[in-house]
């Protein structure tokens, strides 16, 4: 910034008629926030507050060609007189001479067309800037309010206006949501997935903790400013699990659908690794007299053929057999997958390698099924997906995430990922979500992930970012243009992430 730019932004007077470098006026009315000084570009101009602002409002300021032209506030500075010896005066508290200076950042007008444009000429100094009225955010951003193909997730901050995001387009593009832990991301998580199984759309859910079965029963309590009553989903969830129980049903896999290399990932044992010969031989065997088999086959045919050779190999076995994964008869994929149904996979408990197994599997399974139109289109949701597509290591299931992320929506196969850890997903995955829901992020890695693969964040946004409010998400994608701030609707359902509270205060009792 030059001295003389400076001079004019501490020296800056408003007067309540302020004439134009057009020569018109304009009068204060109480939606008048400030006036347009000093050098304008096209993205962005200062404007001298004169009325209540916060960064992130929306404002309005008229443009000589364009008309109306929709705006959003960016950063406020506050320019003051008051020296540092003055400040050091314990009686100094005169700030009546101060100047509010804030920057904004130009979003754009509709064309004739009804696209979204920049303006190609600058605003002229002297140019009231508004608060943006409602209509004119929502016409001019392409809000829409359609509750038959749209999901409803919140309201926009500072504003009583609903924030929909288009179905087809979340399904058809992907999502992402991105969190630090305790920031929400499984709630609004939840919110989408309420809306999707209001909307009757086939969603599968990789659940690592056991948290989703909780949204067959309702909230404690419902939102009249968001228009929310408490409902429960059971007749929308069907959930499955390694261990059966009274809502779960068993997860099944064929173990023929398993080559030597994939069992051998399994196996805890280093010594298991070296069995790669004896465990081929035994499987064809056992292939020839059966054309279905189970575990306790192949570990059978080892025993005969090997005679001892292999005990590491077989112990290994038996423990992949105890856990009840693998079966002559799988579960069916009409049974998985059921159309205008949420299926939940409950791998709370089951370790890591056994969990990235049944990940390739199913992702294997609904990409083929897909491509072939045996199964409806439908949302395949990864929760702590930095585990199954890592950025710098490959896992057993990496790859056909990548290929869901990159040619499932050729088919009608979206993919919604949910992480902690931005900056540990795979790049080729993250950058594949055309829908992006931000919460409360602070590391600095995962900022840098976040911000390399938002379009049209501005600085003042990614400012925002490690303060957001637990509650509050920056969305951009699915009918929405430009990253705004939303207020997370509350969940119909019960939320089963919820922390777990250590210490009860003496009110709870």
């Amino acid at each position: 910034m030059t001295d003389g730019q400076d001079n004019v932004e501490e020296t800056i007077q408003v007067d309540i008629t302020a004439v134009r470098e057009d020569g018109t006026t304009d009068t204060v009315g109480d939606d008048v926030m400030g006036t347009i000084f000093g050098d304008v570009g096209t993205n962005s101009f200062k404007f001298a507050v004169t009325g209540s602002a916060e960064r992130s409002d929306y404002i309005s300021a008229e443009h000589p060609d364009c008309g109306p032209v929709l705006c959003q506030i960016g950063s406020i500075v506050r320019k003051t007189s008051i020296t540092l010896e003055k400040a050091l005066d314990a009686e100094c508290n005169d700030a009546s001479r101060d100047k509010i200076i804030a920057t904004a950042d130009v979003i754009g007008y509709k064309d004739d067309k009804g696209l979204l444009q920049i303006p190609r000429t600058t605003f002229l100094a002297g140019t009231r800037v508004r608060r943006a009225e409602p209509d004119f955010i929502r016409k001019v951003l392409g809000l829409r309010d359609d509750s038959k193909t749209c999901a409803y997730i919140g309201m926009l901050r500072g504003y009583d206006m609903p924030m929909m995001l288009d179905i087809n387009n979340l399904v058809q593009r992907h999502v992402s949501i991105l969190a630090k832990t305790g920031g929400g991301k499984s709630y609004i998580s939840g919110d989408i997935i309420e809306e999707l199984m209001k909307h009757n759309v086939t969603c599968v859910i990789v659940d690592p903790h056991g948290e989703y079965g909780a949204m067959r029963e309702p909230s404690e309590s419902g939102d009249e400013r968001f228009g929310i009553e408490p409902h429960g989903y059971s007749d929308s969830i069907i959930e499955f699990g390694v261990q059966e129980s009274d809502d779960m049903k068993p997860l099944r896999f064929t173990f023929k659908s398993l080559d030597s290399r994939d069992i051998l990932d399994l196996l805890p044992s280093s010594d298991s690794k070296n069995g790669l010969s004896a465990l081929n031989k035994a499987m064809e065997a056992v292939k020839e007299r059966k054309p279905l088999y189970s575990v306790k086959d192949v570990i059978d045919e080892l025993s005969a053929s090997e005679s001892g050779k292999v005990y590491s190999l077989m112990a290994d076995l038996e423990a992949v057999d105890a856990l009840g994964l693998f079966a002559e008869r799988g579960t069916h994929i009409t049974e998985l997958i059921q159309k205008g149904k949420t299926t939940i996979l409950n791998l709370k408990g089951v370790a890591p390698d056994i969990q990235q197994i049944i990940v390739r599997r199913l992702g294997t399974m609904l990409f083929e099924l897909r491509k072939a139109d045996k199964v409806p289109p439908l949302m395949m949701v990864l929760e702590e997906a930095h585990n199954y597509c890592p950025q710098n290591e490959g896992t057993l299931c990496k790859k056909i995430i990548t290929t869901i992320a990159s040619e499932g929506r050729k088919f009608g196969l979206g993919l919604m990922v949910i992480s902690q850890r931005p900056a540990k997903i795979d790049k080729n995955v993250l950058s594949q979500c055309g829908t992006q829901i931000i919460l409360k992020v602070t590391n600095p890695n995962d900022l840098k992930a976040i911000t390399a693969s938002i379009e049209g964040l501005t600085g003042g946004m990614e400012q925002d970012i490690p303060g957001l409010p637990i509650g509050t998400a920056m969305v951009v994608g699915a009918g929405i243009q430009t990253p705004m701030l939303v207020e997370v609707r509350p969940r119909e359902s019960r939320h089963g992430g919820a922390s777990v509270q250590i210490l009860e205060n003496d009110d709870d009792e």
